[in-house]
């Protein structure tokens, strides 16, 4: 197999993307850092608001109504017979569980994409998991999770406002089956942000502009590590014909003129799913628009799943008490210590931290269920 120069292609994956490599890889927290508050929005969102046409970030419409993101009940275990024990917390300092019992919040959610309230910690949370829990079963057939990003000469940018999204999924679908990607799940993004240094660079404003793309996460067809691990990867012309995922994007990056990319190898999958979605767009002009579109070997017409097997798997993942692991139930409140109750008033802000504590279990009270209040 001899060797071709590829330098032009990677010129211009390097104007769409930065550096071809994979040094650099977008954040991946655990559902467990998202609900606690752990995790802090993308930079890029302090940008503010973004639209174009029909398309807006999500996040950035209106409340759906007074109740999102207040408060709801609580949930815990106070089998304090079980608590006997010395547990590390987060900053690994002790704490005496003996006699007490852990306890956390559980606030209102409407789950919109366009709610600013209930977007970050319950819409994206919920797709999240249904990706986690869908390429969980289909790995198990079609191998690791990659995350590849496609995106599209400015020619293609501002075609039909209207149905720019349905060409755009159609070209992404193309672009995809060609360079051996069998199926998963697409992401739009319909923005990218400029900051400083890329500003700088491309001459340019800071801020948000239109620039359409895919986040996809799904299965490659021989898997990337041909790819990841060949030395041809630095600064070398790949060999012609080798058949590898790189050798068969550039040929077809001639031929169609659409970038696509596979970022590092995931951590985790949760995780990168719930911070595409984050900064996701939908459109406006449609009461239930979708954000997410399965296709290949994911799509619903190809990959069975039984109600049964998503039921085992949300008992599976479902939180727990940190201390015994029993499952969480309904509580409330019933002694004298009014800030405990206090501490949980406020309403759910994008950026507020939320954390279970511990508390003497004697001051709780567990309700069982079809409880009137009485």
């Amino acid at each position: 197999m001899s060797e071709y120069d590829n330098s032009e292609a990677k010129f211009k994956l390097m104007q769409a993307f930065g550096e071809w490599d994979d040094s650099f890889d977008d954040e991946q927290p655990s559902c467990k850092d998202v609900m606690s508050g752990e995790v802090k929005s993308p930079p890029a969102l302090k940008g503010g608001y973004a639209t174009f046409g029909v398309f807006q970030l999500v996040g950035h419409g209106k409340q759906t109504n007074e109740r999102c993101g207040t408060f709801r009940k609580f949930v815990g275990c106070s089998r304090a017979e079980l608590h006997s024990k010395v547990v590390f917390d987060k900053d690994g300092g002790l704490v005496d569980c003996r006699g007490k019992g852990y306890f956390k919040p559980v606030f209102h959610s409407c789950d919109k994409p366009s709610c600013p309230v209930c977007y970050e910690r319950g819409w994206a949370v919920r797709e999240a998991k249904s990706i986690e829990f869908r390429l969980e079963q289909a790995s198990k057939k079609f191998g690791l999770v990659e995350h590849i990003i496609v995106s599209f000469p400015k020619k293609y940018w501002y075609s039909d406002k209207a149905d720019i999204g349905l060409k755009l999924r159609k070209l992404c679908y193309k672009a995809l089956k060609s360079r051996g990607v069998i199926g998963g799940v697409l992401i739009f993004h319909g923005f990218r942000y400029n900051n400083w240094y890329e500003a700088m660079r491309k001459n340019e404003r800071v801020g948000w502009y239109w620039s359409p793309h895919f986040h996809v996460l799904g299965f490659i067809l021989g898997g990337y590590g041909k790819c990841r691990g060949c030395y041809k990867r630095t600064g070398k012309p790949c060999r012609k014909g080798c058949g590898g995922f790189v050798d068969r994007n550039f040929r077809q990056n001639e031929v169609d003129g659409i970038y696509v990319k596979v970022k590092g190898k995931r951590k985790s999958v949760f995780g990168t799913a719930w911070y595409q979605l984050h900064h996701s767009s939908y459109r406006v002009d449609t009461k239930r628009h979708h954000v997410v579109y399965w296709f290949g070997v994911c799509s619903y017409r190809e990959l069975k799943i039984s109600k049964e097997l998503r039921k085992e798997w949300d008992d599976l993942h479902k939180t727990k008490c940190p201390i015994c692991g029993s499952d969480l139930v309904r509580h409330e409140y019933c002694g004298r210590k009014v800030d405990v109750i206090a501490l949980f008033r406020k309403r759910r802000g994008t950026r507020e931290s939320i954390k279970g504590f511990f508390d003497k279990a004697s001051d709780w009270r567990e309700i069982v269920k079809n409880y009137s209040g009485k």
